[in-house]
């Protein structure tokens, strides 16, 4: 757990957030380059028509030693929900703002929803590139929003990649690793859920305590569901199968089950067999 890194990415629509975790992608070889295509994480016809992120998208890098989890989550005004979702399951935020554009109210919002989490603030400039860029009065609007020093600001160009490394050796230095224990009693948040044709309802989760693996019975406790662990495993960013998941990781859990509202967002999991009876909306199944 003090090799793992957990973060996520608050930015206005068109800041440059998606860009960015293209150049992640990149420099941590999760994908390669021949199979690199901008806007990687944005899987959506529409996301990627109109350059937005709507859905939010994990995916697991591996930077120096360390497993760096990101989830890449919506700008617009109407995704809140989502945004609030996947702070929840992450220890630190990176703060992005636009060079030419400056701090937008949007992005204030989903700031003020990372520090009531006690988010890790990580403050960086993008598009430094361009001619309208005015880096130093936009540093001034963010040591002003977040009280941060000036040689905390990262600026970057997501496009070219300057300066983008210096932005994964941050995370690592400032992001507290995930606290949880793989031996305790499972618990694990769903943040997201989709459905596949084949495989059922697929959860996104991030294990707070114990350990999950294929074959598992386990509990949904909202809806006191339970089913089999058909598949455990990360986003590379698509699925790759693990052996297990373990405290103060994030990857997805296949139920098996057919309706998606027995999988419930903000819902937690434990174990049926050896269940963790103290979390809150627990109650006995006969």
């Amino acid at each position: 757990m003090e090799k793992i890194r957990n973060f996520c990415i608050i930015a206005h629509i068109d800041h440059g957030k998606s860009t960015l975790a293209d150049r992640f992608l990149e420099l941590t070889n999760t994908v390669e380059k021949r199979n690199m295509k901008a806007q990687l994480l944005d899987t959506m016809d529409i996301e990627r028509e109109r350059g937005i992120t709507i859905k939010l998208q994990p995916v697991r890098m591996e930077y120096q030693g360390y497993i760096l989890n990101l989830i890449d989550t919506p700008g617009h005004v109407d995704f809140t929900y989502e945004v609030s979702r996947s702070l929840a399951a992450v220890e630190s935020a990176l703060l992005l703002v636009d060079a030419t554009q400056g701090v937008e109210a949007q992005t204030v919002a989903n700031l003020y929803l990372a520090i009531e989490q006690n988010l890790e603030i990580i403050p960086v400039i993008n598009k430094i590139d361009l001619p309208a860029a005015y880096p130093e009065k936009v540093k001034k609007e963010i040591m002003n929003l977040i009280g941060c020093q000036e040689d905390e600001i990262i600026e970057v160009s997501a496009k070219t990649g300057e300066n983008v490394e210096a932005v994964l050796k941050e995370i690592i230095k400032k992001t507290s690793e995930p606290k949880g224990d793989s031996k305790e009693k499972v618990q694990a948040l769903i943040f997201d859920s989709s459905f596949d044709e084949y495989r059922g309802v697929v959860a996104d989760i991030r294990v707070v305590n114990g350990e999950i693996k294929m074959g598992d019975k386990v509990r949904y406790i909202a809806t006191s569901t339970v089913s089999e662990v058909l598949e455990v495993g990360y986003f590379k960013p698509n699925y790759v199968k693990a052996k297990s998941l373990l405290a103060g990781e994030i990857g997805y859990l296949v139920t098996g089950l057919k309706e998606l509202s027995k999988v419930r967002v903000g819902d937690t999991v434990t174990l049926n067999t050896n269940p963790n009876n103290s979390l809150p909306g627990y109650k006995e199944v006969k």
